[in-house]
């Protein structure tokens, strides 16, 4: 767990609770956490479910790795120590979504499980939901696929601490979801994506 620097601080609940902001919205706020090698799929469902999800109605926000590391997270790298601040700080982003009773689709390739279990704890000790859905499809496949061409500037020596190729990628050992992108349908994907969110209630609140 990330040290406490600053002292003298405490937090200050106010008189709105999450249940009153999850009644107006008429759904639950939850984190579902997109895991998988580059080029898995997991950016291309979780925009897909982003879709379904807004044409019914609820109110669902998107986090991508790129468009983090343009912004919030825009002074870290890929180093390891990196990877896990990266990581902690978009757990502790996507908390706040869910505490509006907004359904966060967070999409990182987050290689190592420690730090997906790191975030996992963190919407467990707050009582929020948190699904982890495991994009799985061999490195062949991602690397075929190569839609930014990464893998080949990675296998050329171009990109450092590349996943897949010169770091690891520690697979998901109880993902809630596992979907194999490379044979399956989008519209497969999407559809076992809103069956659990309906079996636990996050659509109707």
């Amino acid at each position: 767990m990330t040290e406490q620097k600053a002292t003298n601080v405490h937090w200050h609940d106010g008189e709105v609770t999450r249940e009153d902001r999850s009644k107006i919205l008429s759904q639950k706020g939850a984190t579902l956490w997109f895991t998988g090698l580059s080029g898995s799929g997991k950016s291309t469902v979780a925009v897909a479910l982003e879709q379904a999800l807004t044409a019914k109605g609820k109110l669902t926000y998107r986090l991508d790795g790129d468009n983090i590391r343009l912004g919030i997270n825009k002074n870290l790298g890929f180093s390891a120590e990196d990877r896990t601040e990266n990581i902690r700080r978009i757990g502790e982003i996507s908390k706040l979504f869910v505490d509006v009773g907004v359904i966060t689709l967070s999409s990182f390739v987050s290689p190592y499980r420690a730090d997906r279990d790191l975030v996992r704890e963190l919407h467990k000790q707050a009582g929020m939901d948190f699904i982890e859905v495991y994009v799985d499809v061999p490195l062949d496949v991602a690397e075929d696929r190569d839609p930014k061409g990464l893998y080949k500037k990675a296998r050329a020596g171009e990109i450092p601490n590349f996943t897949g190729i010169s770091d690891p990628y520690e697979e998901p050992l109880n993902a809630e979801v596992v979907l194999n992108s490379h044979e399956m349908t989008l519209e497969q994907e999407v559809d076992i994506l809103l069956q659990i969110m309906t079996d636990r209630g996050l659509l109707a609140a």
